[in-house]
């Protein structure tokens, strides 16, 4: 199971670096040095994160419609924190 977002932003690249770069110290992770690409392993399931120049996307995988849930909801409450200076629409298919 799976669910997906895009994002609108000047900022993705910025976004996706912090988003992976806080889980890093406790998850395992991958991250593209230009900020173009990363994952967060989450125990409920994986996220994978694209940024271009203008949008970020994300898709997030997990076992059961419980654990989706919950894993939006995490990145939901990170990347909002993170853009605090900037109202992000987060619109999860």
């Amino acid at each position: 199971m799976n669910a997906t977002a895009q994002i609108s932003t000047p900022n993705a690249r910025r976004y996706l670096g912090q988003f992976v770069k806080h889980f890093a110290h406790k998850l395992p992770f991958a991250r593209h040095e230009t900020n173009e690409h990363g994952e967060v392993e989450f125990p409920l399931g994986l996220c994978t994160l694209d940024a271009s120049e203008q949008r970020l996307s994300i898709i997030v995988n997990a076992g059961t419609p419980e654990q989706i849930t919950r894993l939006k909801q995490v990145v939901d409450r990170h990347l909002l924190r993170f853009a605090h200076r900037e109202p992000l629409s987060i619109n999860w298919q």
